[in-house]
């Protein structure tokens, strides 16, 4: 099996941001997708498969901590990155404890943002295979179990 591609996704309400962040992203190789709000994130993650956000703290309607905490409730696997300006860094702590993976401060440069993406993805993938033994563990467990009270 080869190796999995990143997907991200990056939310913030400043489309200039937006643009150049996801260019810059297809530039260096990676598959990004914008959202302009925090609604339109939770839209877009119930029918892209992500595997990472980037998730501006300050926007209108749902703050960055608020659209944090229903991607956690909604796609637990999904790593999110807090992005930052220097007047919310509080907020991002609070992210950090509410499941955020790292915090980026605006404006980002990109090597960074990328950096601490991958570190993230990795994460995710450490999790992910994780989970894949227990499933096997238990269905082996399970099918085992059902051998011996069989007597074979």
């Amino acid at each position: 099996m080869g190796k999995q591609a990143m997907r991200l996704l990056i939310v913030d309400d400043e489309n200039r941001f937006l643009e150049t962040t996801e260019k810059l992203l297809a530039k260096k190789g990676y598959e990004a997708i914008t959202a302009a709000s925090g609604e339109e994130a939770l839209e877009k993650l119930s029918v892209h498969p992500v595997h990472v956000v980037i998730l501006d703290v300050k926007m209108p309607g749902m703050d960055g901590n608020q659209v944090l905490k229903e991607i956690k409730r909604r796609h637990p696997l999904v790593e999110v990155i807090m992005l930052t300006g220097h007047a919310t860094v509080e907020s991002a702590i609070d992210g950090l404890k509410a499941g955020a993976a790292d915090y980026l401060m605006k404006p980002a440069d990109i090597n960074e943002l990328v950096a601490k993406a991958e570190e993230a993805f990795s994460r995710r993938r450490q999790v992910e295979e994780k989970i894949r033994v227990a499933q096997i563990r238990h269905t082996t467990g399970s099918a085992r179990r059902i051998l011996d009270e069989t007597g074979d």
